[in-house]
């Protein structure tokens, strides 16, 4: 029997992991789930980094390294991810190099903090690309109203870029629009464009969160809309991803050797234990399509997943007509929950940000006499 994971590669959806540890990398493990479970790429974020780096001693000495040649928190933090995400670039360069369309890369993302500071984000893209070195990386930026012209920058300066903390339709129309400007004026520059690779990261289950507890609110009318939400949401940005490279302006880049900026489902595992623990990844199964898998639904899929292309033309339908179903039961529109979704991220992530630099802290002042 072809394994679950590796199914679902081989449907045009690729498995990629939401973590990275130095262990993860060092063991061979990582190597490991490439070869056997179709691993096709990997993403992080500032969460991740502080379970990894402020919840283990694994990366003790080479804080203390750091930390005696004068570096500060910051800098000490910034190393530590840099170094974690080139090796793990190292060992998915062979799937980098055979795929042609950016699986195989590892995603390391802008500090949270500058969400809101476009200029801000630019430069730390431009450095942590230049530090990381690698063909394989991505640089996340959150798809904030000011990320989306680093966004268009940082393509145009050729990086590869992972548009993050995606909740509203709306908003990810704006990301295709900074994706193709991007590469417009790389290729206007006369710049290769074929080289560039971008994936526009839609959050799922944290939308079912926020719908839930408006549809508690609307009685019996909309229970059957309960834990459909968030899916039906992510179904139609895919029909607008559809959309979007039909359209005339994507057919002249593609013309150009342009790759499409895949939508990756993020934030996919089942928060409620009373549901399928793989009901994010099943329903959302679909060509050029990216789902970034936490290692517990990772394994959960391998072991009983059953893989099958789920986003048709009357899935998108359907989905089309629950969103405007839920926003008409009176108790609040999905815009407006998507809207709060993308600032509570940006502060949770800013958050763990902060945790991460008071962890490394608290190392420097007990390793470091």
């Amino acid at each position: 029997m072809t394994h679950p994971l590796v199914q679902l590669g081989a449907l045009g959806q690729s498995p990629w992991y939401d973590f990275i540890t130095r262990d993860l990398v060092h063991s061979g493990e990582l190597a490991r789930l490439i070869r056997e479970d179709g691993l096709k790429g990997m993403t992080s974020n500032p969460t991740i980094f502080e379970k990894a780096i402020a919840g283990s001693s694994d990366y003790d000495g080479d804080v203390r390294t750091l930390a005696a040649r004068g570096a500060t928190t910051a800098e000490i933090v910034e190393s530590l991810m840099v170094a974690d995400v080139q090796a793990a670039c190292d060992v998915f360069r062979p799937v980098f190099d055979a795929s042609g369309n950016g699986d195989g890369t590892v995603s390391l993302e802008v500090a949270p903090t500058l969400a809101r500071d476009t200029e801000g984000t630019i430069a730390q893209a431009e450095r942590l690309w230049a530090r990381v070195d690698r063909p394989n990386a991505m640089i996340k930026i959150p798809g904030t109203k000011e990320g989306l012209p680093a966004i268009a920058h940082c393509l145009a300066k050729g990086i590869n870029v992972n548009v993050t903390l995606l909740f509203a339709v709306s908003r990810y129309r704006e990301v295709i629009e900074a994706f193709c400007k991007g590469l417009e004026q790389r290729a206007a520059a006369g710049l290769p464009i074929d080289t560039v690779h971008s994936v526009a990261s839609f959050f799922v289950s944290r939308v079912d969160g926020q719908a839930n507890a408006m549809l508690d609110k609307a009685g019996p009318e909309g229970a059957d809309l309960r834990h459909t939400v968030a899916i039906a949401n992510a179904v139609v940005a895919y029909a607008v991803f559809g959309e979007s490279v039909k359209s005339p302006r994507w057919q002249a880049l593609a013309a150009k050797g342009a790759k499409v900026q895949r939508t990756l489902w993020a934030s996919t595992s089942t928060k409620d234990p009373s549901l399928s623990d793989v009901l994010y990844v099943e329903a959302l199964i679909a060509p050029d399509t990216v789902n970034t898998l936490p290692p517990d639904t990772f394994r959960a899929y391998a072991d009983h997943g059953q893989p099958q292309v789920r986003i048709t033309p009357a899935v998108e339908a359907a989905a089309a007509k629950a969103l405007a179903r839920f926003d008409a039961l009176g108790v609040g529109t999905l815009a407006e929950r998507t809207e709060f979704l993308e600032v509570d991220g940006v502060a949770k992530f800013a958050e763990s940000w902060q945790q991460l630099l008071d962890g490394v802290e608290q190392k420097v002042s007990t390793l470091v006499s």
